[in-house]
């Protein structure tokens, strides 16, 4: 079957999903390359592994994905790399890059599909439409897009039933070089926090940002979140809660830190309802 991309819209003027041409004709049954772990788990979610040539570095659940041959991290992929595997079509994560690869294979006539982010509801099932649409399979994608609704909203609605005061959590990408990384507004770290029932306890920066000593211990986090990460990206509980900028906090105080797979808890795709309560869980208990 022959599909023609088109520029789509989903609600206020966000992309729903976009074509590298707008007049451009793929095969619905090309062999697809997913990039970004988001797709993968939604590409697997409909249904349609079968269709997959290969993955990005991301790209690790569910676990029968990391069988698939992997093409690089999805931010600095090489066209050699990507032309390897063959791909007939390209579903990628916004943000994949960097652009002078995109622009190579592009170049090389592959359709590229590029599916706008967004950390909400709203920004899941636009995902989801975006990458049925993509494959030809719209009616399993609105069969999807319903149920992570439906459990999105009951996982809220759970996560925000409680009594008092939200925590305050502090989400720390890293802390390399004695150097403290953290979330403040407008990343997925924010939305997953404030979804759990917690708020952010940065909110005078947007995106990913350095903080001095000062700064961390002013916002006063009740908990500090991380990813679950291994090598030079991990650093242990006892040297986390001796830092300088951490020791002065509640959640030092406390020792309350929580550590959650990256891809699980920051990811917005069809397993996000159970970040929300699992999340909200290891905040405030059961």
């Amino acid at each position: 079957m022959i599909i023609t991309f088109l520029i789509v819209f989903w609600g206020a003027g966000t992309a729903l999903w976009v074509s590298s041409s707008a007049a451009q004709q793929v095969d619905s049954n090309a062999d697809v390359l997913s990039i970004g772990g988001s797709v993968t788990e939604i590409i697997y979610a409909l249904d349609q592994q079968h269709r997959l040539v290969a993955r990005d570095t991301t790209s690790v659940f569910p676990p029968d994905a990391t069988r698939l041959p992997d093409v690089g991290y999805m931010r600095a992929l090489s066209a050699e790399g990507v032309l390897s595997v063959g791909p007939a079509m390209i579903i990628a994560e916004e943000g994949a890059g960097p652009p002078e690869t995109i622009e190579l294979l592009q170049a090389a006539s592959i359709p590229f599909i590029e599916i706008p982010d967004a950390y909400n509801l709203e920004g899941i099932v636009a995902k989801i439409h975006a990458v049925g649409a993509a494959l030809d399979v719209e009616d399993k994608a609105q069969a999807l897009a319903d149920q992570v609704a439906t459990d999105f909203a009951q996982a809220e609605a759970r996560a925000n039933d409680y009594d008092g005061m939200p925590k305050k959590v502090l989400f720390i990408l890293s802390t390399q070089g004695g150097r403290i990384l953290a979330s403040g507004t407008g990343t997925a770290a924010d939305g997953i926090i404030r979804m759990a029932g917690a708020v952010n306890a940065v909110t005078a920066f947007e995106g990913y940002k350095p903080m001095t000593d000062e700064a961390i211990s002013a916002a006063a986090p009740d908990v500090i979140l991380m990813m679950d990460r291994t090598g030079d990206h991990n650093v242990p509980d006892s040297e986390l809660f001796a830092m300088p900028a951490i020791i002065p906090t509640p959640a030092a105080e406390n020792r309350a830190i929580i550590r959650m797979n990256g891809l699980y808890l920051l990811g917005f795709g069809p397993r996000t309802s159970e970040a929300i309560l699992d999340l909200n869980l290891a905040i405030y208990g059961g």
